[in-house]
């Protein structure tokens, strides 16, 4: 199973997080299957690739809580309703 996870970056007292694409039985630092967002929670920017996060949930990944809030206040969910009911 596929799960939309954060993976810490940065440095000491200064983290930085990376949205990633990865299997659930891996590490929190494991080989992620693909890059898809960041997010810095000091400074409060996302930077989301939107077309891959909705290319792995049409897939069946699972947001963990933290992303899911994250794309939440991005809006990607309205994104991937209106593309199901677009090709449906």
């Amino acid at each position: 199973m596929v799960k939309l996870r954060l993976k810490r970056c940065g440095r000491k007292q200064r983290a930085v997080y990376r949205i990633v694409a990865i299997d659930v039985r891996s590490r929190r630092e494991g080989r992620d299957l693909r890059k898809v967002g960041f997010y810095d929670p000091i400074q409060n920017q996302t930077y989301l690739n939107v077309t891959a996060i909705l290319y792995f949930l049409e897939k069946g990944a699972q947001p963990t809580e933290t992303v899911y809030d994250i794309l939440k206040r991005a809006e990607v969910f309205k994104e991937l309703r209106f593309n199901q009911t677009k090709f449906n």
